[in-house]
């Protein structure tokens, strides 16, 4: 901001600049992931309690994660690890730890959280 005579104002923006800056950010070629229905469930689970159902969810994603397979874009984090929650409020602990393996997998950032909820299975 430059003081003009006891005014602030704000310096012009080079329109070339802009344009160019645009054109950049929009060769990325779409969306890296595949992101279905993910963050409306988690949005639904979380604002409005028993909306989203474990087994609706898992129905949901398992088909998501078949269209982000068949499209070649992978799901983004958090994916697998959610779907494996939702096997684990279903009683079906198996299908939990498959999920949790995969999300381990594909984000080895993931490792800590999951590593934890695997020992807390194991309890």
């Amino acid at each position: 901001m430059v003081a003009d005579a006891g005014r602030l104002t704000v310096p012009r923006f080079p329109r070339w600049l802009l344009a160019g800056a645009l054109a950049v950010a929009g060769c990325g070629g779409g969306p890296v992931y595949h992101w279905g229905r993910y963050e409306r469930l988690l949005y639904e689970m979380y604002a409005r309690p028993g909306a989203a159902e474990p087994a609706t969810q898992i129905a949901q994603l398992t088909e998501d994660v078949g269209r982000a397979e068949s499209s070649g874009r992978p799901v983004p984090p958090g994916v697998h690890a959610h779907l494996g929650y939702m096997h684990l409020l279903e009683g079906d602990a198996g299908a939990a730890r498959r999920e949790f393996a995969i999300e381990k997998s594909l984000f080895p950032e993931s490792s800590t959280l999951v590593d934890r909820l695997l020992e807390q299975m194991s309890r």
